[in-house]
């Protein structure tokens, strides 16, 4: 009987307890409803659990498959370590708010027709725009109202397109399809906007650094990554994605290089690590679809990790731009440890998270003899060493001493940053852990010496460049 609640209703009530629970209880509920949705993500079996009439049609609301539940495991344990780094020093509605908003993810994880997935899609929209909000200055007000404008518009975007392909088709079923008509590019385009492809990606650098400090680690996580779960479902194989998926690297790329705000740097870098994912959609091999899902999971990880790390910096400090500060290792070790892990994964350090799964998209690439689109992403892997692996750390963390002099983490913080650095370990160190639960078989060694040698060549002269 369980297995036939769809999980995200965990989430969607766990939100609805935070306000009114005080104290420990509160703890409780913020700790445990992740954990106890995890649970129930790993019951739902594979194809559809049920249906239901809606007027003409079926309503699928709980689909299992390996990929939906790979993406929902990680939004669940997201919201958990989320919860952990947020809990004492986030206000309940900001907490309530986020959860609501991954409870909205984990929805379009096991959405199982359009409909549903729409429902879910601007659950995450109307929830996301709230934690924006929770920023509580004037910056975070006019960047929510701009986030939720784009947003909307995206949703209406997506609905029209919906719509078209129910007329056309009859059918409300969540398939794979290519862009050939006008339904179809208005559900890719409605997509793209949430994967913050260009020329609409400004939304995520303006709204994310204006978040509050916790907020912005949940807002790392959810959005652009359902996006990539939703072209793996509806659009794998589609070529246009390969170019937008190449643009967005180097957009990424080169707006982090210019960039002085902390957390900006990272949110510019969120569009190009999406950037290589969504290439790797359009590739549309069992390589490249095993690529773009591990490295969603991974990136989640360490992209989480990092904010994490600049909200530590943002909370004990105040400052938001790297000229403000530096020399904070004296006093925050911890933090400078868990930063440095983070940008190492970012970076496609061998023994890291993001070796093992961002090695998967080029290999695809090579095998499918696209020598153009590996070359560019093994530049790309040298640009995001620049920005994120460099300097990000260095101008924080090292650099010039700023006499500032911050306590560290606190112990909730602490523990959140140390969880998400040991997994970028562990998937590095072990990646089959995770290449397990992945859509395809996998048939992939990423620590042959030629790869580990080209990487390393790669990473040392970007750092020397640096």
């Amino acid at each position: 009987m369980f297995e036939l609640i769809p999980p995200a209703v965990f989430m969607i009530v766990a939100a609805l307890l935070i306000g009114p629970a005080r104290g420990h209880l509160r703890t409780a509920v913020v700790l445990a409803a992740p954990l106890l949705t995890l649970w129930f993500i790993w019951q739902v079996p594979n194809g559809v659990a049920y249906d239901v009439a809606f007027l003409d049609y079926r309503i699928e609301p709980l689909e299992g498959s390996e990929v939906r539940r790979l993406f929902a495991t990680i939004f669940a344990l997201m919201a958990f370590v989320g919860g952990l780094y947020a809990f004492r020093q986030a206000r309940w509605y900001e907490l309530s708010a986020a959860y609501a908003y991954a409870a909205g993810a984990i929805g379009v994880s096991f959405a199982g027709d359009l409909i549903t997935l729409f429902l879910y899609w601007e659950l995450m929209a109307l929830f996301s725009t709230v934690v924006v909000w929770c920023g509580g200055t004037p910056e975070a007000r006019q960047a929510g109202i701009r986030y939720a404008i784009m947003h909307l518009l995206g949703g209406v975007i997506l609905k029209v397109g919906i719509e078209g392909v129910v007329v056309h088709t009859g059918s409300i079923d969540i398939q794979p399809m290519l862009a050939n008509n006008f339904d179809t590019w208005m559900m890719l385009t409605g997509i793209l906007i949430n994967a913050a492809a260009p020329p609409v990606s400004a939304w995520l650098a303006d709204s994310y650094p204006s978040s509050s400090a916790t907020g912005s680690v949940f807002l790392s996580a959810f959005t652009t990554k359902t996006a990539i779960l939703a072209l793996i479902l509806l659009f794998p194989g589609e070529p246009v994605l390969i170019g937008i998926g190449l643009f967005m690297v180097m957009y990424g790329i080169i707006y982090a290089l210019l960039e002085n705000d902390i957390r900006r740097i990272l949110a510019y870098s969120i569009v190009n690590q999406v950037g290589f994912m969504v290439c790797a959609v359009g590739i549309g091999t069992q390589m490249a679809l095993n690529g773009a899902a591990a490295h969603a999971f991974a990136h989640i990880i360490y992209k989480a990790l990092l904010f994490m790390s600049a909200g530590v910096v943002v909370y004990r400090t105040g400052f938001n731009r790297c000229t403000e500060v530096g020399g904070l290792f004296r006093t925050m070790p911890l933090t400078a440890i868990c930063g440095i892990i983070g940008a190492l994964a970012i970076s496609g350090f061998p023994l890291t998270s993001g070796f093992t799964t961002k090695t998967m998209i080029s290999q695809a690439a090579a095998d499918q003899s696209l020598f153009y689109v590996y070359m560019l992403l093994a530049a790309a892997s040298a640009g995001v060493f620049l920005h994120a692996g460099i300097k990000f750390p260095w101008f924080v963390f090292f650099q010039r001493d700023s006499g500032l002099r911050p306590k560290d983490a606190p112990w909730n913080m602490g523990a959140a940053m140390v969880i998400f650095s040991v997994l970028c370990i562990v998937i590095g160190v072990a990646p089959q852990l995770l290449y397990q639960f992945l859509p395809y078989p996998v048939e992939y060694e990423a620590y042959t010496p030629g790869k580990v040698l080209f990487y390393l060549q790669l990473l040392m002269f970007s750092g020397l460049a640096f």
